[in-house]
């Protein structure tokens, strides 16, 4: 499979680092434009998988917005049967009201923010499947959403999560190093395990 780029459009620092914090997690290359300007300049440059935008940022009636919703709509390669780039939409409670009805229309995917890291990520996973970019669904979704979720509700006892959604404040997506040196470690394990697999199978 060939190496995920993935593209961050969005102005706000603290979702830049969230975004970038999870992705990066995963072993994907992750770039961040702020500015629609340097958006466009990046998606005629470069080679990306995959696009997470801010819909407010993108504009509905600007440029950005029409040429990311081409590239999302755009016919799959009929030799291989996927998409060449995938788009993901974030969509801000305030801009839900205008912005959810054209994304439907217009059968764009998208992501409500606050984000559930859980189903952002079950998203990520869905469309790089449609982009070949990744042989089977993300196997550590579930361990690492759940295990994030439950050490943040211990440590906000008797306080509403709203549903267990992530990345409302940096509190919430910020992880600590016990919990980096975790899941690094069940990605090393799950790893030498597809390892130790694949030398199985070559043996047979």
């Amino acid at each position: 499979m060939s190496e995920v780029h993935i593209l961050i459009i969005d102005d706000d620092e603290a979702s830049q680092d969230a975004l970038q914090q999870v992705l990066d997690s995963e072993g994907w290359r992750v770039c961040v434009a702020p500015i629609p300007s340097e958006a466009m300049r990046e998606l005629a440059n470069g080679h990306w998988t995959l696009v997470v935008v801010n819909v407010a940022l993108a504009d509905l009636t600007g440029p950005l917005f029409t040429t990311l919703k081409e590239l999302a709509q755009a016919e799959a390669d009929p030799g291989t049967g996927h998409k060449r780039l995938r788009v993901l939409f974030l969509v801000p409670l305030l801009a839900a009201r205008w912005a959810r009805p054209v994304l439907d229309q217009e059968r764009l995917p998208y992501a409500m923010k606050p984000l559930n890291l859980n189903d952002f990520l079950e998203k990520v996973s869905d469309l790089l499947l449609e982009a070949g970019a990744i042989p089977q669904p993300i196997r550590s979704i579930s361990t690492m959403a759940a295990g994030k979720e439950r050490r943040q509700k211990e440590r906000r006892a008797g306080r509403d999560r709203r549903n267990g959604k992530m990345f409302a404040s940096r509190e919430d997506y910020m992880m600590t190093e016990e919990e980096i040196a975790e899941y690094e470690q069940q990605e090393a394990e799950e790893r030498k395990k597809r390892e130790e697999e694949e030398k199985k199978r070559e043996m047979l």
